[in-house]
């Protein structure tokens, strides 16, 4: 396929006049051609007015044609066969492998919103029928639904070049709510967005929706990305990345004439909890499993296990003994950006100068200058309580154990922990009183709870969640993964004593579309 290092707005394929943006490749420090010119207020104007432009067709077509369009863009991503693969593993220094499930992954998040398009219980249909002879007062007739909020701003990730980017679950789930979409793609990875982009472009022409449903645009520093959310056309965000990276998204949203929400993922420990009878039954497996969580694509998930809390004692040593050792002999994995690997490095060098110790280093790679070398280190609880350093995120192979000397520091820990992603209880049968004593406040700090697990690997499925208190999310009553993730760009939208001919047809007295629907407090079967 051609690569052109353009824009795409709408279907036109514009050149940037800014400066120009190049990949490198991690695993070799090659800068990879082409160059793409960096958009300007301007592009972003055009992309935001097609998009309005298109908002108001787009999301007026039947679930059946939006659906049709989700899967379209599926196949079309497919169908770029190995030639995305192939940039995205030079983008990324990322395997093959796990590229090649990251774009089944993608895909297959395209087809179940889809799914959800066609099953219409996102529309959340209610009904009260009018009661004109009821007393004191009548009531008037009263219908409920939701629509899409309005052209969507999402910022395509850094870690997952394909499921988190130009058609992952941000996109795929606002284009399902019924909203154009503009993506700023990521610098890191500006060829693997252009052909995912190109796909996209192809199933709007093919599924003959108006241009503007999708935009693709590219932009260093933060100029591009802030004039974008401040457009005033644009009415919601995603994102996902750093924490400062969000938070001056929210800043720029909420300094609108009319703030917006910004739906962004940005920082999360995701601590595990060893409990006292599992950690004796089985220290050295839960080690080996611990390991192989947190090595795991050079720990460059937003799920790494950054944290471990325990009773101290030897069983604990036991763990962090198999820990090390597993640790010592693990190969170092290329790291996503030069960037990335220089904070990675900080963010270790910063708990060398705490009262943290160190536990055990990986191998360091010589072949590659941006290659992550895992790091375990260990402190008190008393030191971590205390330590505000310790609490912060360190993205990569690296993690921290906290040795509690009782149950009650158990709990002050998740006192004192931010919001998080993800919370694993690991335990045994004899732990049941302790983790009922941990859960309703893990409840409170996290959006997602494990047992006997590792939180690496986020199905994609209806039951997920992604998300949970700040920082982990900007919005602690949303999900980024999952069909849930469409009602962030969604809002309700009440008809009162209208005439059937005027209501949409899944409010109509018939529902001749069959969806679900909530009449009188009662579920229609």
């Amino acid at each position: 396929m051609f690569i052109q290092g353009n824009m795409l707005i709408g279907q036109q394929s514009v050149k940037g006049n800014g400066r120009l943006i190049h990949a490198v490749n991690p695993a070799t420090g090659e800068r990879l051609e082409p160059g793409y010119g960096a958009g300007d207020a301007s592009d972003v104007d055009r992309a935001c007015q097609l998009a309005w432009e298109a908002f108001h067709i787009y999301r007026r077509r039947p679930q059946r044609e939006r659906a049709a369009f989700l899967r379209a863009v599926a196949s079309e991503i497919e169908g770029l066969g190995d030639a995305l693969i192939e940039r995205a593993m030079q983008e990324s220094g990322l395997p093959r492998g796990r590229l090649e499930g990251e774009r089944g992954r993608t895909c297959g998040q395209l087809r179940l919103f889809a799914d959800v398009v066609k099953a219409g219980e996102w529309l959340d249909v209610r009904v009260d029928p009018a009661l004109p002879e009821r007393t004191p007062l009548p009531r008037s007739d009263l219908r409920q639904r939701h629509i899409g909020v309005g052209p969507v701003a999402v910022f395509g990730a850094s870690n997952f070049p394909l499921a988190f980017s130009v058609a992952g679950g941000d996109t795929a789930s606002a284009l399902a709510a019924g909203c154009p979409v503009v993506v700023k793609a990521h610098s890191a990875h500006p060829c693997t967005s252009e052909l995912v982009g190109f796909a996209v472009q192809k199933a709007v022409q093919a599924c003959g929706l108006p241009e503007g449903v999708f935009s693709l645009l590219f932009g260093s520093g933060r100029d591009l990305g802030q004039a974008l959310v401040a457009h005033p056309r644009i009415q919601a965000v995603g994102f996902t990345g750093s924490r400062a990276g969000g938070l001056a998204l929210m800043k720029a949203a909420q300094a609108r004439p009319q703030p917006i929400p910004v739906y962004a993922e940005m920082s999360s420990l995701n601590p595990v909890f060893l409990l006292p009878q599992a950690l004796a039954d089985s220290a050295e497996a839960l080690a080996d499993g611990f390991v192989g969580s947190l090595t795991m694509g050079a720990g460059q998930f937003c799920t790494n296990p950054g944290l471990v809390v325990a009773l101290a004692g030897p069983d604990l040593e036991r763990f962090m003994a198999q820990a090390g050792k597993m640790l010592s002999g693990s190969a170092a994995q290329t790291m996503l950006t030069p960037g990335i690997h220089d904070a990675y490095q900080q963010g270790v060098q910063q708990w060398t100068s705490t009262s943290a110790r160190e536990v055990a280093r990986g191998e360091m790679g010589p072949e590659s200058d941006n290659a992550c070398q895992a790091a375990l280190f260990a402190t008190t609880a008393s030191e971590f309580l205390t330590d505000e350093s310790l609490h912060e995120e360190v993205f990569g192979s690296a993690s921290l154990v906290v040795e509690c000397q009782d149950e009650a520091e158990l709990l002050d820990i998740i006192d004192h922990l931010e919001g998080q992603l993800t919370a694993t209880l690991h335990m045994a049968d004899s732990d049941a009183a302790l983790a009922g004593k941990l859960m309703a406040p893990l409840e409170l700090k996290a959006g997602r709870i494990l047992a006997n697990g590792w939180p690496t690997g986020v199905e994609v499925c209806h039951a997920m969640v992604h998300g949970g208190p700040f920082p982990a999310t900007s919005d602690t009553r949303s999900t980024s993964v999952g069909s849930g993730a469409i009602h962030r760009f969604l809002r309700p939208v009440c008809y009162q004593n209208l005439a059937d001919a005027l209501l949409p047809d899944e409010l109509k007295q018939d529902n001749p579309l069959g969806v679900p629907r909530l009449v009188d407090g009662k579920r229609e079967v």
